[in-house]
Order: C-alpha cells, then structure tokens, then sequence
C-alpha cells in the first residue's frame, strides 16, 4: 500500500521523538535564546518533512528534506555547543548525536530515493 501520509514516515516520526527528548533536556536551561533556538531547530525537522510531503511534486518534496536536513544538521551543531557550555553531559550529548545522525542517514536515504 506504500506511504499515504507524512505520520506513515518513519524519519518524520523519529524526528518527533527526537524534539521531545529535546524539548526534556532544555525545558530547564536558564539561557532561553539557546533553548528556544535548539528547540525550534530541532522541530523543524519535522515539520518540513510534513509540510514537504504535501506538496506537488517530488522535486519540492526533496527541497523540504533538504532544508529538514540541514536543520538537523543545526540542532546537532548546537548539541556540540552545548556540552562545551555544560549546558548537557557529554553521555546525554552522545545519545543525542546518535539519534541526530541516524535522522540525517534516514532522510538522505529518502531524497535518494526521490531521485
């Protein structure tokens, strides 16, 4: 039956997950303009994969995960940052990164895919 909406992603849905596990580890962070941009940053991820998914081609589809990339891309640099602000551990970081890095692979996958 294949894919009939963004939700069926499994990238859009680990991507979800991702922001919240964000979201947790920030909800506490007394630099707000750190936080909010972490956390914006990361919920973009989703969001453009969703908001990609629904355009009128797969063209503009790839355009949405591409821009979804790079804002995951945006979010891991900041988790770097963040442990040398001791703003997270280092073990939370590496946790974090990993799931940053298996988005990254997951979306690549989908633009080859699209091509």
């Amino acid at each position: 039956m294949g894919v009939q909406r963004f939700e069926d992603l499994k990238v859009w849905q680990k991507a979800q997950d991702f922001s919240v596990i964000i979201y947790a580890n920030f909800k506490n962070n007394k630099d707000f303009s750190f936080s909010d941009q972490i956390k914006r940053a990361s919920v973009s991820i989703s969001n453009n994969i969703a908001e990609g998914f629904d355009r009128s081609s797969n063209l503009d589809f790839k355009r949405f995960l591409y821009i979804s990339l790079a804002s995951n891309s945006e979010t891991r640099s900041m988790l770097y940052l963040a442990v040398r602000l001791k703003f997270i551990s280092d073990e939370i970081s590496e946790d974090l990164i990993e799931k940053s890095n298996e988005i990254a692979k997951m979306l690549s996958g989908l633009i080859k895919s699209l091509k």
